[in-house]
């Protein structure tokens, strides 16, 4: 079989790129092996795949604003990279960009225990922030399940959150300042060691704003002192709908859990057969965890079990002691590995009103039905962050494209009770083409106009978030204003 011969053109437009980017790197910090660039192909979402032009690792934050003007010149996309975690497809390549993983950016530059803050370069993992400083009793909240592998800069990016943050909040709530260099090679300031910086909430722009404004180096984090105690109760049900009135009801009541996390019998079964974590055989399962001292952590756990009574549930157990607990967290955590372990699947994120779980969780299961496909539920349940899991088969003609129609149906049903397409995934590529889903024509063009102010080239993280034919007009004007430029 002949192989196609590369375009000349295309090759020496790419020498010349990585040519430019090793002239103001080191060595070893840019990979244009093709063999190579391959690891960076795909993030998380693992269905889509394409390779970049090059890869390049800075180690600092003047590198990273050298690297982005000289891609600016050269009218080269950029795609920032944490560490590949993401659900989304927020991470993917295109063919003519280059990733910039910040996978070598991982310090911790200032730690302030009476203003109660860390701050760290962005490449630095979710878990290792918290490992920074509970030695002195203080921990960083946002705790996605990924978080030990995961970077801070994909986790500002997303806006992720994670079991804990029905009481602590997601990522922004726990986000005080970064360092963001822009597409055009400036390095800005935004916020710092205080809770509430002056002026327009740019913050609050960059955090979840995906790589399409700029690219984060350092982030300020708020850091907190460690409860006095904590304990978890598993409660299981004979249905998913049981559980989730349960949840409604714990919510309504006033009580403020530190988690209220939910599994169904597919995941159940997965995990147990994975970490086996002696879970009950039910249909569906709650972890739900409380803080504080011995008096206050006694009393709540009570008005749980209560309300939970009133649901009619399996079985209660309650955890007598640190190993305890962490078995019956040990499959909550190995979810979605354990479930990687017995099919190709691919994990939604949206976000409903805690109120909509019992019918959402039915029509669920009415899709289910109707597509042919399985779905395990996992999801952060006190704050309606739900994590459908669509199991099919990668090898079978036409199951992805059944199983991509199903999940948008299911982020619709979110949007339609009230909800929205994403809680802390993101939109990436998985979701760009349902915007219009929630929002107008004129809302999405209100979004890119804030694009155009950041990235007025369109090159950070292309073909991402917005809907591919609300961006055809700037990337036709791109292209119009530098056609020699691209690959």
């Amino acid at each position: 079989m002949e192989m196609p011969v590369p375009d000349p053109a295309i090759l020496s437009r790419k020498r010349e790129i990585v040519q430019r980017l090793r002239a103001i790197l080191p060595a070893d910090a840019v990979i244009d092996d093709e063999t190579e660039t391959r690891v960076y192909e795909c993030d998380a979402l693992t269905a889509y795949r394409c390779p970049p032009l090059a890869v390049v690792l800075p180690t600092t934050t003047a590198e990273v604003a050298a690297l982005l003007k000289t891609c600016h010149d050269l009218a080269v996309p950029v795609v920032p990279r944490g560490a590949g975690t993401s659900l989304a497809g927020g991470a993917l390549p295109t063919a003519d960009s280059v990733i910039l993983g910040v996978a070598r950016l991982n310090a911790v530059l200032e730690t302030d225990y009476a203003n109660r803050f860390i701050r760290v370069q962005s490449g630095r993992t979710n878990l290792s922030v918290t490992g920074a400083v509970e030695a002195d009793g203080f921990f960083y909240a946002p705790d996605p399940s990924s978080q030990l592998a995961c970077a801070i800069a994909g986790n500002v990016a997303m806006n992720s959150g994670g079991a804990h943050c029905l009481k602590y909040g997601v990522t922004t709530n726990n986000l005080l300042g970064v360092t963001l260099v822009t597409m055009q090679g400036e390095v800005v300031e935004i916020g710092g060691a205080h809770l509430d910086a002056a002026g327009l909430d740019l913050l609050g722009l960059v955090c979840g704003s995906e790589g399409q404004l700029g690219v984060v180096t350092e982030a300020t984090l708020r850091i907190l002192r460690s409860p006095e105690g904590a304990r978890p109760v598993l409660i299981g049900f004979d249905s998913n709908e049981a559980a989730g009135e349960c949840v409604s009801d714990i919510i309504r009541s006033g009580i403020l859990p530190v988690a209220i996390e939910f599994m169904d019998r597919p995941c159940i079964r997965a995990t147990e057969n994975f970490v086996h974590a002696g879970y009950p055989n039910v249909e569906a399962l709650l972890i739900i965890e409380v803080e504080g001292s011995e008096a206050e952590i006694a009393w709540q756990l009570d008005k749980i079990v209560t309300i939970a009574k009133a649901h009619d549930p399996v079985e209660i157990r309650e955890s007598g002691s640190p190993e305890e607990s962490a078995k019956i967290w040990a499959g909550r955590k190995a979810a979605f590995g354990a479930m990687g372990q017995i099919n190709d699947y691919m994990c939604l994120d949206g976000t409903i009103p805690v109120s909509q779980l019992p019918h959402v969780l039915a029509r669920i299961r009415d899709l289910s039905a109707q597509y042919g496909l399985d779905v395990g539920n996992v999801f952060h349940a006190g704050d309606g962050n739900m994590h459908p899991l669509i199991l099919y088969d990668a090898n079978r003609p036409g199951d992805l494209e059944k199983c991509e129609a199903m999940g948008a149906d299911i982020l619709r049903l979110c949007v339609e009770v009230g909800g929205c397409l994403t809680g802390e995934h993101g939109v990436g590529v998985e979701k760009r083409d349902l915007m219009y889903s929630q929002y107008s024509a004129d809302d999405i063009d209100v979004q890119m106009a804030v694009k155009d102010v950041f990235d007025p080239a369109w090159l950070l993280n292309p073909a991402k978030v917005f809907p591919l034919d609300a961006t055809a007009s700037r990337r036709m004007a791109r292209a119009y204003a530098a056609p020699d430029m691209r690959i």
